[in-house]
């Protein structure tokens, strides 16, 4: 099995880049954007708290599943192979950060709405069903 790589730059090479090195080589536009306006304005505070503890349970610091609800927050090569819950409107869905979700936002990966599945009709519910048996 090949190794991945990522734009040409193999999972060694993206953990050893800095977060400005790794926006203006991998990165593509939208998230460069990002990361290099937050580098210059700074992190906004549950970002910052969430890069941190996912740093923390890389070293076994921290043993709980990093939690959010921001789920605008950017996927860093650093935090492979952490366990994170992301808030999807009603509870925290658990994911495990692999490799081709580096350089994406964690939203990403949790779905907010579900796949309607219908049943049948009930009474009541067409003007033909006025003359149908009810189930007993």
């Amino acid at each position: 099995m090949s190794e991945f790589m990522l734009r040409g730059y193999k999972i060694d090479e993206l953990r050893n880049m800095s977060i400005k090195e790794f926006a203006e080589k991998v990165a593509d536009s939208r998230v460069r954007r990002t990361l290099l306006r937050r580098l210059k304005l700074g992190f906004p505070v549950e970002w910052e708290n969430f890069y941190r503890k996912c740093y923390l349970q890389k070293e076994g610091k921290y043993k709980k599943t990093v939690r959010t609800h921001a789920r605008e927050i950017i996927i860093l090569p650093f935090m492979l192979g952490t366990r994170i819950g992301v808030h999807n409107g009603k509870e925290f869905v658990e994911l495990e950060i692999k490799e081709n979700m580096i350089g994406r936002r964690v939203g990403e990966f949790v779905f907010t709405t579900k796949k309607v599945q219908h049943s049948n009709p009930g009474i009541g519910a067409s003007k033909s069903s006025r003359f149908m048996k009810a189930k007993k």
